[in-house]
């Protein structure tokens, strides 16, 4: 039984989509103005950030267009709609990242060993005004729902891009200050890091997701024993539990009680058990008698 009561799996509305819209405009447009001062100045901080950026506005772009997926109603054979397109967009997201940093890594190390010429105004310039289009577009976006991957990947993207221009316009101060240019290639490697990471923060989040585990935080030994505390509960078994999507955890599970017990009641005691103490509310359970012939056990087995 599909139970849903008390527990909404609604997709983003129209506010997260016209603030993911506002963000991708800030950061498009200060995006293009990066990339030409960059190649101007002689900066890989500068490009290397506004490489950064793209994926920023590829987040948005993406968070846009599953927005709208996730509001097609499940139909035919796409039982749950397309609600697991935002796992695919953070894995694209989390991709695109690793090959970007991994790229900056490359060139800020040939930096270091030959530095070329930067310019520090131009650089020190740019990400102050960065600071303040990212301060903005992160600010819009935090009044999103950022209880969806798909929201939350955007806006950790912008986060992870304040803190490149906070390191970009160091960079730029020291330059200024020593004229080391070898701090544009400490500083596009410090963003690299922060690029991987987040990466790494993608990947690993949607990854749970496509391999089915449970949910971050659910322990399904504690719920197995949950469930098998219940007086009437002789056994449970095939029990499984993960996640649709963001927000939308699932569960199935066999359940055995004693002959003669009421099935239906003690289905409907478990499924407010799930929902109310774990946040479970989308469940299917087989409630069944414990045959005559079969021992009778209290006892557990999540596979």
């Amino acid at each position: 039984m599909h139970s849903h009561d008390g527990h909404s799996h609604a997709p983003p509305g129209d506010g997260d989509s016209r603030r993911l819209a506002i963000a991708l405009a800030l950061i498009g447009g200060f995006m293009a103005v990066e990339v030409v001062v960059g190649i101007l100045a002689s900066s890989l901080a500068l490009i290397s950030d506004a490489a950064h950026m793209l994926t920023d506005a590829g987040a948005l772009v993406l968070g846009l267009v599953v927005i709208r997926l996730m509001r097609r109603p499940a139909e035919g054979n796409l039982t749950f709609g397309l609600r697991r397109t935002e796992i695919l967009s953070a894995q694209a997201n989390g991709a695109t990242l690793l090959v970007l940093a991994l790229l900056i890594v490359y060139e800020g190390i040939r930096r270091l060993i030959s530095p070329p010429d930067a310019g520090g105004k131009a650089i020190l310039i740019v990400a102050l005004v960065g600071i303040v289009v990212d301060l903005a577009a992160t600010r819009v976006l935090a009044g999103a729902d950022r209880g969806s991957m798909n929201v939350e990947g955007s806006f950790q993207h912008l986060l992870t891009d304040l803190a490149a221009f906070v390191i970009t316009a160091v960079a730029g101060v020291v330059i200024l200050a020593t004229g080391q240019t070898r701090a544009d290639g400490v500083a596009s490697l410090v963003i690299a890091a922060i690029m991987l990471r987040a990466a790494y923060r993608l990947l690993r989040d949607s990854g749970r997701v496509l391999l089915e585990a449970a949910p971050e935080g659910m322990d399904t030994g504690e719920i197995g024993s949950a469930l098998a505390a219940h007086p009437l509960v002789t056994n449970v078994h095939d029990l499984h539990v993960w996640e649709i999507g963001t927000g939308f955890p699932a569960l199935s599970a066999h359940v055995l009680v004693a002959p003669g017990d009421d099935c239906h009641a003690v289905r409907r005691d478990l499924e407010e058990l799930l929902s109310s103490r774990f946040g479970i509310s989308h469940t299917t359970l087989q409630v069944e008698h414990e045959t005559a012939g079969r021992l009778l056990r209290i006892g557990v087995e999540s596979k």
